[in-house]
């Protein structure tokens, strides 16, 4: 199994940091389907600099945030302290997760566990279902076989994993690559409640780049 390596956080500046910054567009829907279903134990897994840390802690949650990166944890507790929110902080690595069985009852995961290799994910996989209570939830996004990263020529791990290499924030850290398949393979043990496709397309220097990701909702059964 390949190392866990954590994002450079300290790389990330400008326009890049703002987009961390601001919640993604599917995490609106969440807190309300997560406050309309009861639930109030939630864990922002890979917080990076706590963007849904904060919006979820504000909703009324009761947070956690996670994340390899100490620079990440050390940047998502100053924003809660400013905004006067508790947070629950931990620094680890997701293959493990140092929390007890049944802990939450919804979990957020957005462009975090494609962050090792393919036993790597089975092992989260079988984290994120240990740790949710039955019935909890829990919203994650893999890259896609169809995204540009799987066609660059980077170091493979396995037929689905190769190590991004390239100047920034992500150089060194391997990535996962799924098609539905090997979703509906590995997640098998949940009740798949959605499982879509999305491409976002944006401009890295001379480059149109297309990223495409898998966002998928599961359920413990």
């Amino acid at each position: 199994m390949t190392e866990s390596k954590a994002w450079d956080w300290k790389n990330v500046n400008g326009e890049r940091k703002k987009q961390w910054l601001d919640p993604a567009v599917e995490s609106y829907w969440l807190v309300h389907r997560w406050q309309e279903q009861g639930k109030t134990d939630f864990l922002d897994l890979g917080c990076g600099l706590g963007r849904h840390t904060i919006q979820f802690a504000k909703a009324g949650f009761k947070t956690s945030a996670f994340d390899l990166s100490e620079e990440a944890i050390a940047r998502t507790r100053e924003a809660a302290e400013a905004e006067n929110l508790s947070v629950n902080f931990k620094a680890g690595d997701m293959l493990s997760l140092p929390y007890a069985d049944a802990s939450f009852d919804c979990i957020y995961c957005r462009n975090v566990i494609s962050h090792s290799d393919t036993n790597g994910v089975r092992k989260i996989a079988a984290e994120l279902n240990r740790t949710l209570k039955p019935g909890g939830e829990c919203y994650f996004t893999l890259c896609s076989k169809q995204t540009w990263g799987f066609q660059q020529d980077w170091p493979m791990v396995d037929e689905n994993t190769k190590i991004r290499i390239e100047d920034g924030p992500e150089n060194g850290v391997p990535h996962f690559y799924a098609d539905r398949d090997l979703i509906l393979d590995i997640f098998g043990a949940f009740e798949i409640i959605k499982l879509f496709q999305a491409e976002e397309h944006f401009v890295r220097g001379d480059k149109d780049i297309t990223s495409s990701h898998y966002h998928v909702l599961i359920r413990k059964k």
